[in-house]
């Protein structure tokens, strides 16, 4: 008995890192290795992208949700997405986790500034940390609009 199933592109990226080598040739003559191997950061650009990636809907919100609520639910999904799986170790003090840093300042609003870790303390949210100093600079400036309607009125 032959069964057939369909792969979508984001299911083939999902599953390509730890496929064995003849299914990960398969995947590869089927979607090109290029598509396979692309970078998070590449992937994900915005929201919307960030839930394809999960296999969320973007439809999340609940009505009466406020706009830092709504902004809160969209970077747990990004952060989710940005760290491929990988979750924080909190009893683990010596795993760095990162955090983008903004700047407030009057007349600017609220601007990406760099990126820092912390051991054991931490001045934001748990769920909104990253597993490299890239990922969370990546996240500050491309997701700023959405952190700034986080962390402002």
């Amino acid at each position: 008995m032959e069964k057939t199933i369909e792969i979508n592109l984001q299911t083939a990226i999902n599953l390509y890192p730890s496929a064995s080598g003849d299914f990960k040739t398969l995947l590869e003559n089927e979607f090109g290795k290029d598509a396979l191997t692309q970078k998070i950061t590449d992937r994900i650009k915005t929201f919307e992208d960030a839930c394809i990636y999960l296999g969320l809907s973007t439809g999340i919100f609940l009505p009466g949700d406020t706009k830092d609520e709504i902004a809160y639910k969209k970077l747990k999904v990004i952060a989710t997405a940005l760290n491929e799986g990988w979750r924080p170790d909190w009893t683990d003090e010596s795993q760095y986790k990162y955090y983008p840093w903004f700047d407030l300042s009057s007349g600017s609003g609220l601007a990406y500034n760099g990126c820092d870790h912390l051991c054991s303390g931490s001045l934001v949210g748990s769920r909104l940390c990253f597993k490299s100093r890239d990922l969370a600079i990546y996240a500050g400036k491309q997701f700023t609009d959405i952190y700034a309607d986080f962390m402002t009125l």
